[in-house]
């Protein structure tokens, strides 16, 4: 009776041959990651300072008598709670809005054939080219004419169209068979139930990482929102907090406390969405 033998070592096993361009590659990605999170490190080591220790020379790393005091003064001088709430209902909304209206913008354009189709997809691409600052006064005539001024939908519908979206969204559809179509078609689908029940669903790793990128760039946009609001009632994070930076002067770490706060949620998404938006922008490269 004969016993079947294991190979002595598996191929996953085996020691890594770093060849030079492996070795660059990781050597590349070291220096980035560092240029990345060293301005992230210094702003929440002078958050922990001390407002002295922030002016003294030389500079330290760390503090000596780490303190809470910098997000102790930015919580009490300004409505945080308020700001982050309405950040939050904001980028909710123009988040889903985009993706509703860019998905079945795409749809349109990846596979219904109509007169014009390729001018209008052409004026959409164009659309990419126009900078924000060009639409600041007539959107702000247009809200201001509709009577959307401080309110959440003033702040929301200008941002709604997103012509880069539409753009990787009809990317990715030209990848998908159409013999999925063809086969919900058979079984009696009408089109909006091909659209949400065959096209989305097999769309999911590239509609999460559109979604997180338009959620991050809705949080962060300080120009619109600082224009369209002037109660503080109704300001966003990036707004109330630099009203508040505006009576620190030269208040290091309460400017830099502001600034870990601003962008902590988006830290946090980010962390927990980063295999989905590594593989949606992966499929999106290999699709279109």
């Amino acid at each position: 009776m004969t016993t079947a033998t294991l190979p002595a070592a598996t191929k996953s096993s085996r020691p890594v041959r770093w060849t030079f361009p492996k070795a660059a590659s990781a050597v590349g990605a070291v220096i980035l990651a560092v240029v990345w999170l060293v301005p992230l490190l210094w702003a929440l080591d002078t958050s922990l300072k001390p407002e002295p220790e922030t002016t003294r020379a030389p500079i330290t790393w760390l503090p000596e008598a780490p303190t809470a005091d910098a997000y102790r003064s930015v919580i009490d001088q300004g409505d945080l709670i308020r700001w982050f709430f309405n950040s939050t209902i904001v980028s909710v909304l123009v988040t889903t809005l985009t993706l509703v209206v860019s998905v079945l913008a795409a749809y349109g354009f990846s596979r219904t054939k109509f007169p014009g189709r390729k001018v209008l997809f052409g004026l959409i691409i164009a659309g990419i080219l126009v900078p924000p600052q060009v639409l600041i006064v007539p959107l702000f005539q247009e809200m201001t004419g509709l009577g959307l001024v401080d309110t959440y939908w003033g702040m929301v519908l200008p941002q709604v169209v997103a012509p880069v979206m539409v753009f990787v969204l009809k990317k990715f559809f030209d990848g998908i068979s159409r013999d999925y179509e063809d086969a919900a078609r058979v079984d009696g689908a009408s089109r909006r139930r091909i659209v949400w029940s065959v096209m989305v669903p097999m769309s999911r790793p590239i509609l999460v990482a559109v979604s997180i990128f338009t959620f991050i760039g809705a949080w962060n946009n300080f120009l619109w929102p600082f224009i369209v609001t002037t109660d503080p009632s109704m300001m966003t994070i990036p707004v109330g907090l630099a009203n508040v930076q505006g009576s620190y002067g030269l208040r290091y770490a309460q400017i830099m406390a502001s600034a870990v706060l601003g962008g902590l949620p988006l830290l946090i998404v980010y962390a927990l969405f980063q295999r989905h938006v590594v593989r949606g922008v992966g499929d999106a490269g290999i699709k279109g």
